[in-house]
């Protein structure tokens, strides 16, 4: 039985249930979430202001080749923004854990498995890498490069509420084209509650964003409830809107839950940036 590509409200997820692991391949674990549910609210209807994706890696990936051998690896999972759905992470974790077991005759015919029901929950093309045990040196920590935000003294109380009218730029000084980081980000899950914790980077070209109402608009994500991807989005829709960037990135890369780390980012540019593994990840 293969998955099927039936979207289903937060009520109706694996996550906060108590779940047992499959002992045979499961497709039929997988759940999708809509990505409207985070996007109505922002007023993102039709057509995308952004480019983007979601990039996923999943450290614990392991199945048993052709002669029964256990094998291991890292796959790194791409979901396009512009997919209907988002793929519910401890479903994956389920899916994944499903694997376990099944023989398979090569990488490429995990790949292919991977790519098939993955893409059919997503409801779109899922782009997707296994990195064997062999070759898992081309995934060392590696910083987000940009002017870190972190050690900038607050004025006053932090917000317990995302506040967009934070968000300051900077009229009438020369336009700039720069790039900020931030590890101090957190949200809590929707489903859960339980943390989320992320290092952020935002780069853009155009008007000067004040850095400490910036950092505070980070920081006042976290008590907030949403899911990685919305988040990302919804700082991106805030800065577009209270700060007019010509260009604008915003990407976060959230330290791995159920040995998967979610890695969005959101662009006016089509082209990728390098999502590298930050330390804590």
């Amino acid at each position: 039985m293969g998955p099927q590509n039936t979207a289903l409200s937060p009520s109706d997820l694996p996550l906060g249930r108590a779940s047992e692991y499959p002992q045979r391949y499961a497709p039929e674990v997988l759940r999708a979430v809509p990505r409207d549910l985070g996007r109505r609210p922002l007023g993102l209807v039709g057509a995308l202001p952004f480019a983007g994706a979601d990039l996923w890696r999943a450290w614990e990936l392991s199945w048993l080749a052709a002669d029964g051998k256990p094998a291991i690896a890292v796959a790194e999972i791409e979901v396009p923004a512009s997919s209907p759905n988002l793929i519910e992470s401890k479903s994956l974790k389920l899916y994944l854990g499903s694997l376990n077991n099944h023989r398979l005759s090569s990488i490429d015919a995990l790949e292919s498995l991977l790519c098939r029901d993955l893409s059919a929950i997503a409801g779109a093309p899922v782009a997707l890498r296994v990195v064997p045990a062999s070759s898992l040196k081309e995934l060392q920590p590696a910083d987000l490069e940009g002017d870190l935000l972190d050690d900038l003294e607050l004025c006053g109380p932090l917000s317990r509420d995302v506040d967009p009218t934070l968000l300051q730029a900077m009229s009438g000084a020369p336009p700039v084209d720069t790039a900020v980081v931030s590890h101090l980000f957190r949200s809590r899950c929707p489903i859960t509650g339980q943390p989320d914790w992320a290092s952020v980077r935002i780069a853009y070209r155009g008007p000067a964003i004040a850095s400490e109402p910036l950092l505070r608009y980070l920081l006042s994500y976290r008590e907030h409830g949403g899911f990685h991807e919305a988040c990302v989005e919804r700082m991106f829709i805030d800065l577009r809107d209270r700060c007019a960037p010509l260009q604008l990135m915003v990407q976060a890369c959230f330290t791995r839950r159920g040995g998967i780390d979610i890695n969005p980012w959101r662009s006016t540019e089509a082209s990728a940036p390098t999502v590298p593994r930050p330390w804590r990840s």
